[in-house]
């Protein structure tokens, strides 16, 4: 009960350092110009690589989940810890865009996805009475390292480059990762905690989410293996509104300093303080919406997130351009609503699909963040090319976000279904 808090601590750690992933705007422009130089052809955008270090992820995801149960958490973790700090640190060496899609592209995202499955799935099994405080602290601390990452590495390219950046930064990741790896302990099969079930009377107990409450149903809720979960329509509700919740938080921050240069004409050194912003409500949504969703559900959460995600879509095509107030409240409220979703998704799974397979089956859930992370950035890209404007790309995405409203009233009425 006491070594509980010391692994979540860890495995914040571990988090937060892969979250170094979310500061690529940081290497993206200056990697460009490198780039540039190496190949003696202009390279204009680099977003690419960031779609493909989140759309891989789910592959060692799915697989971490299962060679945890082989090879142990301490093993698993170890393999991601070497995985993402070489890939960065390699990253500093790469000459070409097709060497960075290798060391970046595909080393932090399959690197981040053994070390973020482990991470969360495990951490979230050790508070079945707080799944979404844990589950949005450890992500939380994801989302806080494009706070304190990016600084880092515009301070080391200035002084010295980019590549030196990607070297250091990825070196000082290899060894906190491999800290936490020696830390982190797998959670005990079946592990309950006597005085939560005591405390809804160790009987069922209707929750929010229209099934058993949280407390109790780590304890009495059926764990479904990974082919019964893929039975299941509300997998398939769940992961298309997760594809539908993250989509507007991933085109936003993939091309943040873009957007804010362009739309609102300010200079770099203040469009990186956007991305600061973002960030930092991003962490908030994960924190805040997680710790919530234990209180009223996560359906009711997500719900109220994604009506504020929807307004701020509409308000940054109509009005945003003309108000840089707006401009800003907008951002604030997409970053935190994608954090919300990101904060909510581990509890949630957990709770829906039960403790015991739920290192692969988050792993499968989290194919929709990787649909979002390619739909998001591309639909923008597009758009932007076609109008010559960012602004509709934010009415696509409200558009979008309300068929996650639409999504959640069916998964509600699902849930109603089975639990009567």
């Amino acid at each position: 009960m006491k070594k509980r808090w010391g692994i979540l601590a860890a495995s914040c750690m571990a988090t937060l350092c892969i979250g170094s992933i979310y500061a690529w705007s940081a290497f993206s422009s200056p990697m460009a110009e490198y780039l540039s130089e190496c190949t003696g052809r202009e390279i204009t955008s680099l977003a690419v690589i960031y779609s493909v270090a989140n759309a891989i992820a789910p592959v060692t995801l799915i697989s971490g989940g299962y060679f945890n149960d082989k090879i142990g958490t301490k093993g698993v973790l170890i393999a991601g810890a070497f995985v993402f700090g070489l890939g960065t640190i390699t990253s500093g060496f790469a000459t070409s865009v097709g060497m960075l899609m290798v060391t970046y592209g595909l080393g932090l995202g399959l690197g981040q996805g053994l070390v973020y499955g482990v991470a969360v799935t495990n951490t979230v099994k050790f508070f079945p009475d707080k799944s979404g405080f844990a589950g949005g602290l450890v992500t939380a601390c994801y989302g806080a390292s494009s706070i304190i990452v990016p600084p880092m590495a515009s301070m080391l390219t200035q002084v010295y480059h980019v590549t030196t950046a990607f070297k250091v930064i990825g070196g000082i990741m290899l060894v906190m990762l491999l800290i936490a790896a020696f830390i982190i302990k797998p959670c005990p099969k079946d592990f309950t905690l006597d005085a939560a079930a005591q405390s809804v009377g160790g009987g069922k107990k209707q929750g929010a989410d229209g099934y058993e409450s949280q407390a109790a149903e780590t304890v009495l809720v059926h764990s479904f293996t990974p082919a019964e979960m893929l039975r299941q329509l509300a997998f398939y509700l769940m992961l298309l509104i997760m594809m539908c919740g993250a989509f507007s938080g991933m085109m936003v921050i993939s091309q943040a300093s873009q957007i804010a240069q362009e739309m609102m004409g300010m200079t770099a050194a203040s469009a990186a303080l956007i991305v600061s912003l973002i960030a930092v409500f991003n962490m908030l949504g994960r924190l805040a919406s997680g710790t919530l969703s234990d209180k009223i559900g996560a359906i009711g959460t997500l719900s109220i997130t994604f009506a504020a995600s929807i307004a701020a879509g509409v308000l940054m095509f109509a009005f945003a351009a003309g108000s840089v107030a707006v401009f800003c409240v907008c951002l604030m409220i997409i970053g935190f609503g994608f954090g919300s979703v990101m904060g909510i998704y581990p509890g949630f799974t957990i709770r829906k699909f039960g403790p015991k397979h739920n290192g692969v089956n988050y792993g499968i859930m989290y194919i929709g963040f990787s649909l979002a992370s390619i739909l998001g950035p591309t639909i923008m890209t597009k758009l932007h090319e076609s109008t010559g404007q960012y602004q509709p790309a934010f009415l696509a995405a409200a558009a979008l976000v309300l068929a996650g409203e639409v999504l959640l009233l069916i998964l509600s009425a699902v849930n109603k279904k089975r639990s009567a």
